[in-house]
């Protein structure tokens, strides 16, 4: 009996895949997870989505779809955190190429179907930005969503579409999708991230860092990267809800704009058209600047100093609680460098770690 598990965006939609299928469906038999290998610069510096022949030690699935099992490697300068995931949990990660456009995708989804023959298709977002209409300003990434979503909607089996945190990704808040939302399916909790927490310490994925937190119990008020709203930690954050995948379809505009796409630069168009953005266009124009950023001595007096005066500031926008990767970019380090802030600010302050986040505090409170 084998399950299939559609990561509609990035990486952090694979990991909290894994965290969904123990939750609803046990670990005795692994999932295969059908998942973008594109990290948004965190991990890999080249921008855009990899495809298969990125990497080295693929192994073929089927015809259309290519398995990253954990002796696979990115070819550099790409990087990719599919081959550490396919070491650290039990199951098996497939490659989505968009690079024909939700035509490929769609041919890919078949072929997996059709030699899996699984039990249940699922196509799981976290955060809910795969509900968005296109035109929201706080919307980033809506593109690897609306590729994802035309595909499963065409594909010839039945899919479940999950919305996993909604608003924990920071690009829409709850209420903005709240009205799509269906009946909750599962709520995670501390014992659902048990199979996930080992990646959790160092997978750079924000939003499903915030839905194993508040799993555990962290209520409170995030700051993401590029300090937008602070992003609300509530009882209802852990919850996993149902959305008909046709009332989805009808919202988002760029979903079904990219429907007949048979390249990745014609969604990349609609997505300029319809959302006012691309975010490959972004990636294209943060790359060279994040490449010339050199990582720089970590001196602990000094790292805390300013952390102490970022904490300040964040306690006093409300803010309870931060990611590493806000932390890194606020103190403007390199990316490179965030494993290694992390592992300074836990020695020296463990009683912040609220596992996977970081607790705001003052030196005066």
């Amino acid at each position: 009996m084998t399950r299939l598990i559609v990561g509609a965006g990035g990486g952090g939609d694979a990991v909290a895949a894994a965290m969904l299928h123990a939750a609803l469906y046990g670990e005795e038999n692994p999932a295969v997870i059908l998942t973008y290998a594109w990290d948004r610069l965190l991990i890999d510096a080249v921008p855009g989505p990899r495809r298969p022949t990125d990497f080295t030690g693929l192994e073929r699935l089927t015809p259309a779809v290519w398995t990253v099992p954990a002796r696979a490697r990115p070819i550099a300068p790409a990087g990719s955190t599919l081959p550490r995931l396919a070491a650290e949990t039990p199951h098996t990660f497939a490659l989505i190429d968009p690079y024909q456009g939700a035509e490929g995708i769609i041919r890919q989804l078949e072929d997996a179907v059709r030699h899996l023959e699984p039990e249940s298709i699922d196509l799981l977002d976290v955060g809910g930005d795969i509900l968005a209409r296109g035109d929201e300003p706080t919307l980033k990434s809506p593109l690897a969503d609306a590729l994802t979503l035309a595909a499963c909607c065409q594909v010839n089996a039945p899919v479940r579409l999950l919305v996993a945190g909604p608003g924990l990704d920071g690009e829409l808040p709850p209420e903005e999708v709240g009205d799509l939302l269906g009946p909750v399916v599962h709520t995670f909790t501390a014992r659902d991230v048990e199979v996930i927490s080992s990646v959790l310490e160092w997978h750079p994925s924000e939003a499903t860092a915030l839905l194993a937190a508040t799993a555990r119990g962290v209520r409170g008020a995030c700051e993401l990267r590029d300090a937008g709203p602070p992003v609300p930690l509530t009882d209802e954050s852990p919850a996993v809800h149902e959305v008909d995948l046709d009332d989805a379809v009808s919202r988002n505009q760029l979903a079904r704009a990219v429907m007949a796409t048979a390249h990745l630069d014609e969604a990349e168009a609609h997505s300029r058209e319809i959302c006012g953005h691309c975010e490959t266009d972004r990636e294209r124009d943060k790359a060279p600047w994040l490449g010339e950023q050199l990582p720089a001595q970590l001196d602990p007096a000094v790292i805390r100093a300013q952390l102490d005066q970022f904490e300040t500031e964040a306690h006093a926008r409300g803010v309870t609680h931060t990611t590493f990767h806000r932390i890194t970019e606020a103190l403007n380090l390199n990316g490179s460098q965030r494993t290694e802030l992390r592992q300074l600010l836990i020695d020296g302050r463990p009683e912040q770690y609220d596992a996977p986040l970081w607790r705001i505090t003052t030196r005066a409170g």
